[in-house]
Formats: structure tokens, C-alpha cells, sequence
């Protein structure tokens, strides 16, 4: 992608925040912040993966100087990079090495998003790999301690992934190309 049109890309990611994320129930703790304004959209225009790993840095930082109440999350959106699923999986950890060389570990944690993901040990087309894919290749930084918190209140967090498979089962076609409509833009 040469020129990145990021108020598209923002709002691509916003409406599969909205419908797929918290209006399926895939993540029970992201209405809250949403609703708050608490979640932050960061387009990165990187196009190597030393310029998108400062990128990472920079909003590490960031989430560092601000407290949760303004801020409580960040997915940084690498419309640039990454159209390979492999490769994307592979950044990652050099994602967890950054959050390690910076003693950052326990404090946030990275969840992945992207087009294609395909959890291990599953067929690409299986339904449940439905639960990570996004618009865009996503790095989420969350801050271990709201998912703490959050998780004191909710009842059977272990189940989740569970009920966010047979919730994407149970969709029909019709459903998926309506909430995913970025996975059928080549077909």
C-alpha cells in the first residue's frame, strides 16, 4: 500500500471493533473503553519492520505516560506490512522481545489480529480462525492490569474462547461477508 488513506483505515477498524469485537461478545472487556473513548486507533505508515517496531515503542510510551482513564488500550494498525501471515507471526516476537528488553512484561501484553490469522493446528478456512482476523494486521497493546481488574468481575473468563467459536460457527454466510467484508474484497 503506497499511500495510506488512514481516516479509511481508522474507520475500517473502528466498524470491525464495533460489529465483530464487541458486537459479537469476541471480547467482553472492550465495550467499556470503547464506549469511554479509551481505546486508541494507530495507523502506521511504517513500511519496514524497524520503522513499525518504533512505531510499537512510541505507543508503549505513550500508554506509559497516560493514565488508564484516559487511555486504556491501543491497537497499532500495520496497513504497510505484513500481507503475509507468516511473516506477521513472526514480528511477533520481536514485539514480546521489545516489551522484554524494555522490563514491560506483566505490565502489557500483545493480542494479534490480522486478515489472515490461522490459530495452530487449524485448516485457513476453519470458522474459529474468524475470531482473530481484522481489516488490517493488528498489534493490540493491553495493559495487564485493566484485564485484571476487569476479569475479577467476570464470571468464567477460562470459557471465553470457547463461546467465541461456537459464536462464530453458528454464523451464517450471509453474517460473515456482512461482518467481514474485507476477507471476500479480491473474491
Amino acid at each position: 500500500m503506497s499511500t495510506i488513506d488512514k481516516s479509511d483505515v481508522t474507520h475500517q477498524v473502528q466498524q470491525w471493533l464495533e460489529d465483530v469485537v464487541i458486537g459479537l461478545n469476541l471480547c467482553p472487556f472492550a465495550a467499556k473503553p470503547n464506549r469511554n473513548k479509551q481505546i486508541k486507533i494507530h495507523v502506521s505508515d511504517a513500511d519496514t519492520e524497524a520503522d513499525l517496531l518504533e512505531d510499537i515503542y512510541q505507543e508503549i510510551r505513550t500508554l506509559d505516560d497516560t493514565p488508564a482513564e484516559t487511555l486504556d488500550t491501543t491497537l497499532v494498525v500495520t496497513p504497510g506490512l505484513f500481507a503475509a501471515f507468516d511473516d506477521y507471526n513472526q514480528f511477533l516476537d520481536l514485539v514480546d522481545a521489545l516489551l522484554h528488553q524494555l522490563g514491560k512484561e506483566g505490565t502489557y501484553q500483545v493480542a494479534s489480529f490480522h486478515p489472515n490469522y490461522c490459530f495452530y493446528g487449524t485448516d485457513p478456512d476453519d470458522a474459529e480462525n474468524l475470531t482473530n482476523r481484522s481489516p488490517f494486521p493488528i498489534f493490540h497493546l493491553i495493559r495487564e492490569a485493566s484485564v485484571e481488574k476487569v476479569l475479577k468481575h467476570y464470571p468464567d473468563p477460562e470459557g471465553i474462547p470457547e463461546r467465541n467459536i461456537d459464536c462464530v460457527e453458528n454464523l451464517s454466510e450471509a453474517q460473515v461477508r456482512k461482518l467481514f467484508p474485507f476477507l471476500f474484497k479480491s473474491l
